[in-house]
C-alpha cells in the first residue's frame, strides 16, 4: 500500500529535528468517480461474453476464417459487432479499427493474416495520450498446431477479452482527458504477434503510451494444487527498460533503478488502487515481466519502448491451459467456462476500469526528473513543469523498500529543496495532479523512470 504521508512525518524519518510552516494542501485524491464505475461492473456479462466465445469452437490463429459460427474469423467479427453496438449506445464514442499483418514464423508455417480488433475512444483534451487495455483472441489445445480440434480457450484468455469488453461498456459512457483502447489481440500462442502488431500501430499513430494493461488468463480463483484465492491478483512488471542503451545501464547499474522502470511504477500505481477502491482485492507485485520462462503480448510493447504490464490470476490450474479436452483417470483437462469464477474476473476487470479511469483523468506522468545533491546534506528535486497539473508531488522512499511513502506537495514551480534528505540514502521520484486531484504514476529520476514513448515511425530521430 502506497501510504500519503504529511510533510511533517517525513521530515521526521528523515531525521529533522525542527519545525517547518506546513505546506501548501494539496487538491483531495479521493474519487468517487472510481467507485461508481467499479459498481457499474457485470459478472453476468463478462459470462454471456465468454459463452460467446466458447461457441466459436476453436479461436486458434490458424482456424477458419470465412466460417459465420466457427473459428477465429467469426470470432473476431463478432467483437468487432460487440465494439460497434457499444458505440452506438454512446452515441458514437468508439471508434473501431482491424489492424492486420500476414506474417510467418516458426508457428505460422505459411503466410496468414493476423488482425487485432481495436475500439478507440478518443480523449476529449489530450488524445494523443493512450491508456491501453488488452486481452488476447486466441486459443490452443495441447498441440499449438492443431487449429481443427476444440479449443475453448475460456480462461485463456476468453476471461481477458471479456475483461476489455466490459471495461469498453463501463467507460464509454465517461469522457475523460486522455484516449482510451480497447485491444483484443490475435495470435498470442503462434508467437505474441498481436502485441507486435499493437506496438507497430501504437508507433505508426504517434500514441504517447502511458501504460499498456495486458490481461491474461484472469478468471480462474482455484489453483493446481486446489488452493483457493480469489481476492488477489498478480501484476508483473520488468524492473529495467527492455530498451535501454548501454550507456543508461551503467548509470542505473551504479545509481540505481532497476526496480523502478515505468512499468513497475505502473504495478505500484495499480496496488494503490486496489487498495483505496477496491472492496477485498489486493495486487500481488511479481518484480518479473511475466511468470517464469513464459510471455504475453505486454513484452512486444516493452519491446518497442511503451509502459506495459501483465495482469494475471493469483493462482493458476495448468490442467485447465493448453490442453486437448479430455478425462483421464479421473482427472479432467481443458480450458473450458467450469474453470472460470465470474465475481473474481468482475474484480479483476475493476481493477483495471478504475485504472483506465485514473490514468485517463491525471495529468501526463512528468518529464524530465532530475535529483541533484551528491556531497550534500540536502537534495535537489527538479522536473519539467506539466501541462494541467495544479502541482506535483515529490516521492522519496528507502532504497529497500517496496512503496512510496514520503512525500512534499509542490504546488508551483518545477523544483523542491529536500532539507536533510541525503540523495545516497533514499530513491526518489515525482508526479503530477491535476486541479480535481486526480494523479499520475510516480516518474522516478532518468532514462530508467521516464515514461516517454518512442517517436512516430518514421520521425527523425533526435
Amino acid at each position: 500500500m502506497r501510504l500519503s504521508l504529511v510533510l511533517a512525518a517525513g521530515l521526521m524519518a528523515a531525521g529533522v529535528a525542527h519545525a517547518e510552516t506546513p505546506a501548501p494542501q494539496a487538491p483531495s485524491g479521493d474519487q468517487p468517480l472510481l467507485r461508481s464505475l467499479a459498481a457499474d461492473v457485470d459478472a453476468k456479462a463478462l459470462e454471456s461474453t465468454i459463452r460467446s466465445l466458447v461457441g466459436f469452437g476453436t479461436r486458434h490463429t490458424l482456424s477458419d476464417t470465412t466460417s459465420p459460427t466457427r473459428g477465429i474469423g467469426a470470432a473476431r467479427r463478432w467483437t468487432k459487432a460487440r465494439f460497434e453496438a457499444i458505440s452506438k449506445d454512446c452515441g458514437g464514442c468508439l471508434t473501431v479499427e482491424t489492424p492486420s499483418q500476414v506474417v510467418t514464423g516458426r508457428r505460422i508455417p505459411k503466410p496468414t493474416e493476423v488482425m487485432n480488433v481495436l475500439a478507440i475512444q478518443k480523449g476529449a483534451t489530450d488524445p494523443g495520450r493512450v491508456i491501453i487495455i488488452a486481452g488476447h483472441i486466441d486459443s490452443r489445445v495441447s498441440d499449438v498446431m492443431d487449429f481443427t480440434s476444440d479449443a475453448p480457450g475460456a480462461n485463456d484468455d476468453a476471461s481477458g477479452v471479456a475483461a476489455v469488453i466490459e471495461a469498453a461498456r463501463v467507460l464509454s459512457k465517461h469522457r475523460f482527458p486522455a484516449t482510451l483502447v480497447y485491444a483484443v489481440l490475435s495470435g498470442e500462442e503462434q508467437g505474441l504477434y498481436g502485441g507486435k502488431i499493437l506496438a507497430d500501430y501504437a508507433r505508426v499513430n504517434g500514441w504517447k503510451v502511458v501504460a499498456d494493461l495486458n490481461n491474461d488468463i484472469v478468471g480462474n480463483s482455484r489453483g493446481q494444487s486446489g488452493l483457493m484465492n480469489n481476492t488477489q491478483v498478480r501484476v508483473f512488471s520488468e524492473g529495467t527498460k527492455a530498451v535501454e542503451t548501454p550507456e543508461q545501464a551503467n548509470s542505473r547499474r551504479y545509481n540505481g533503478g532497476e526496480v523502478d522502470s515505468p512499468s513497475r511504477n505502473l504495478a505500484r500505481y495499480l496496488d494503490g488502487l486496489a487498495d483505496k477502491y477496491l472492496t477485498n482485492f489486493d495486487v500481488v507485485m511479481v518484480y518479473r515481466t511475466d511468470r517464469y520462462g513464459r510471455g504475453g503480448d505486454q513484452v512486444p510493447m516493452l519491446e518497442a519502448g511503451y509502459p506495459a504490464v501483465r495482469v494475471t490470476e493469483a493462482v493458476e490450474n495448468y490442467d485447465r491451459q493448453h490442453q486437448d479436452l479430455r478425462t483421464e483417470k479421473g482427472r479432467v483437462y481443458g480450458d473450458t467456462i467450469e474453470g472460470v469464477d465470474f465475481a473474481y474476473l468482475a474484480q479483476v476487470t475493476r481493477l483495471n476500469t478504475v485504472a483506465m479511469a485514473s490514468l485517463a483523468s491525471a495529468p501526463p506522468p512528468p518529464a524530465g526528473v532530475k535529483i541533484e545533491g551528491a556531497v550534500s546534506a540536502d537534495t535537489k528535486v527538479s522536473w519539467t513543469p506539466t501541462p494541467g497539473a495544479a502541482g506535483h508531488r515529490v516521492w522519496w522512499r528507502v532504497t529497500t523498500d517496496p512503496q512510496w511513502r514520503l512525500n512534499r506537495w509542490v504546488p508551483e514551480g518545477a523544483t523542491a529543496t529536500l532539507k536533510d534528505v541525503v540523495i545516497d540514502d533514499y530513491f526518489f521520484g515525482v508526479s503530477s495532479v491535476s486541479p480535481d486531484g486526480w494523479e499520475s504514476p510516480v516518474v522516478f529520476p532518468g532514462a530508467a523512470g521516464s515514461f516517454e514513448s518512442p517517436p512516430p515511425a518514421g520521425a527523425a530521430k533526435p
